[in-house]
């Protein structure tokens, strides 16, 4: 048998937790590990609740707490063995377990019976079907433009042989004989804290109430079947790298009647060689020649509607930054784009002949002080810090 795990540590509290510290971490581990929350481990959850409801109950009253603290599980010795479901507790506690649920949650799953209800009372109540997840890569431009693009997904669908019954054509489910079709049965056990009972889901037919005895030959008695489909995704212009699709009912089929999942598709935008991005906007980095930022031009810039002529002022500087009103991406959701920031990059020439150097160096003669604004501020600086040492 393996060794219980110490209480606080199954709660994630500390020894000297108060009440409302106590009663907050079961709260918080019920709802992260109730069956019904998680059907697609459902037993996982079982087993980790039977845990978190037997640390819950000696903590949560004094005198149980007392003595595990004194004396460990070793003080508690054959009083938890009736805790292993998720309702019916009765006993010292004054009345049945569900009390205490209710207590702590306030019926928010649900009403009657008390807040949590057992893993084989529901286990025919409709269930929504298991979100699936997928990813799809696209071009820098269908993200700023938006484009349709199937993708073939793999998820559940109901058994069109059964119908999702889970028997095989021309028979059914049969009532189960030990639960007579409740999907629970009660067991009570006495010790050292008194009578008390646990309704458990049953061990025959797993809590569904009904046992197939033929099961279906497509499906293997599950009542579902994976299949591949094509899903036609619409991408919407604006959509940004990391950002996720959602297309609902196209997850795995619900069971008992329940709606489908959803499918969550991941968008991977790849990069572009001349635009990247920030936010709604479009930056780019031009390059320009020596002499039209010293004269100024007209020149051709890309953008991600296609090329539009751009005025470069007389004496560019490289990194000087223009803006395109309105030139950026369609804002997702709203109204409006965003803008386009053109970076001039100032190219220096490079292998002159000897001829160009020299008319070069003559024109660099020709120039003066005022001609060189920055150079000169950037002097008068220097001369304002050396003067300031002596």
């Amino acid at each position: 048998m393996a060794e219980k795990r110490d209480y606080y540590d199954v709660l994630g509290i500390q020894k000297g937790a108060t009440e409302d510290e106590i009663k907050k971490a079961y709260r918080k581990m019920a709802r992260e590990n109730h069956p019904d929350l998680h059907p697609e481990k459902a037993d996982e959850c079982e087993e980790k609740m039977k845990e978190i409801n037997e640390a819950y109950a000696v903590l949560s009253d004094p005198e149980k707490r007392r003595k595990y603290d004194q004396f460990g599980h070793g003080g508690l010795e054959g009083g938890m063995g009736g805790m292993d479901g998720f309702g019916g507790f009765t006993g010292s506690y004054g009345g049945d377990m569900s009390d205490i649920f209710e207590s702590v949650f306030g019926g928010i799953f649900g009403g009657g019976g008390g807040a949590f209800r057992s893993s084989g009372s529901s286990a025919n109540a409709p269930r929504r079907g298991r979100d699936i997840t997928s990813s799809i890569n696209i071009s820098f431009m269908d993200a700023c433009r938006g484009t349709v693009q199937d993708l073939t997904i793999a998820h559940q669908e109901t058994c069109t042989s059964c119908n999702g019954s889970g028997a095989e054509p021309g028979s059914k489910p049969e009532t189960c004989p030990k639960c007579q079709g409740r999907g629970t049965i009660r067991v009570t056990q006495q010790t050292f804290l008194g009578t008390m009972s646990s309704t458990n889901p049953c061990p025959d037919c797993g809590g569904k109430g009904t046992i197939i005895k033929n099961p279906c030959s497509k499906c293997k008695g599950m009542g579902r079947v994976r299949v591949q489909k094509r899903v036609s995704l619409n991408i919407p212009a604006g959509i940004d790298n990391g950002q996720t699709l959602r297309v609902s009912g196209e997850g795995d089929c619900g069971t008992n009647g329940g709606p489908a999942g959803n499918l969550n598709v991941e968008v991977n935008v790849r990069p572009h060689p001349i635009f990247h991005r920030t936010g709604f906007d479009v930056n780019c980095d031009v390059m320009i020649t020596f002499a039209q930022a010293v004269l100024g031009d007209t020149i051709e810039v890309p953008t991600i509607d296609g090329n539009v002529k751009l005025n470069v002022p007389e004496g560019t500087q490289s990194g000087t930054k223009q803006r395109l009103k309105g030139k950026g991406i369609r804002r997702l959701q709203r109204e409006g784009r965003g803008d386009q920031y053109v970076t001039f990059k100032v190219e220096v020439p490079k292998n002159l002949t000897k001829k160009q150097k020299d008319l070069l160096k003559e024109f660099e003669n020709s120039l003066e002080e005022k001609n060189y604004p920055k150079k000169k501020s950037f002097k008068d600086k220097l001369k304002d810090l050396f003067s300031d040492i002596k």
